[in-house]
């Protein structure tokens, strides 16, 4: 059974509440991307050296999955990906394979090329 979530996602210019708990699904985004000094002591999370119970986000983030969920390394493995690291979006589906079926049997053809809604 494949339960992941509910999970929100840091936007622009929100401020979500900050404690101990959700803080592992953010911390990232607030030292590497964000850039911020971040240490906790107890139960307090200071943020550039104040104690800080909420916090702002400066970018939109993603939350990239792969479409083979039970194989596939994305976002569950390395958390969310900020707008700027972002190079392109899809547009066709440039190969489609079966993985049931056997050398160019393995091929949907009828898939190939096909636009991305």
């Amino acid at each position: 059974q494949d339960n992941f979530g509910p999970l929100w996602i840091p936007k622009k210019r929100v401020t979500i509440s900050l404690n101990t708990d959700n803080l592992p699904l953010y911390r990232r985004i607030i030292e590497v991307y964000e850039k911020n000094d971040l240490r906790i002591e107890g139960e307090k999370i200071y943020i550039n050296g104040i104690v800080a119970d909420e916090y702002t986000f400066k970018m939109d983030y993603y939350w990239m999955m792969g479409d083979n969920r039970q194989d596939s390394l994305d976002a569950r493995f390395w958390g969310f990906v900020p707008e700027d690291h972002i190079v392109g979006s899809p547009k066709i589906i440039w190969l489609s394979l079966d993985k049931d079926k056997k050398f160019l049997g393995k091929i949907r053809w009828k898939r190939m090329f096909m636009g991305i809604k």
